[in-house]
This record gives C-alpha cells, sequence and structure tokens, in this order.
C-alpha cells in the first residue's frame, strides 16, 4: 500500500506521532494509501529546517540558484 510521508530536511519521514490516516479513493471507497498524520512537532521541525535551509540559500549566486532548480 503506498504510503504519504511529510518531506521534512530533504528526507521522506513519518510523523513523530506515528500516526497515519486511511485516504480513500472517492470513486470505490477502498482505501488506497496511508498519509502521515502530522501535529505540532512535525511544523515545528519543517520550519527548522526550512529556516536553516534559507541561511544558506541566501548565501548562493543566482546561477547557482538555477542549477539547483533545473
Amino acid at each position: 500500500m503506498k504510503a504519504f510521508k511529510n518531506f521534512i530536511n530533504g528526507e521522506w519521514v513519518d510523523a513523530k506521532s506515528g500516526e497515519t490516516s486511511a485516504v480513500i479513493d472517492p470513486s470505490t471507497g477502498e482505501q488506497y494509501a496511508e498519509a502521515a498524520l502530522s501535529g505540532d512537532a512535525d511544523v515545528d521541525a519543517a520550519m527548522a529546517a526550512a529556516s536553516a535551509a534559507f541561511e544558506g540559500w541566501g548565501n548562493t549566486t543566482p546561477s547557482e540558484r538555477a542549477l539547483a532548480l533545473i
């Protein structure tokens, strides 16, 4: 079964709580995946990672940024 995780600090990670929620296909009513149930701790981790990445990103040249986006 497919699992949707959080993308934090360049990695796919489970919710800190370990909790998941069923993802249901509305056309069949059947579960086809599970998604991480993110909470405050996950948001805090994502914000910390984004803040740290922003510091480094600001020190790159425009051409370095372009290469990262290609």
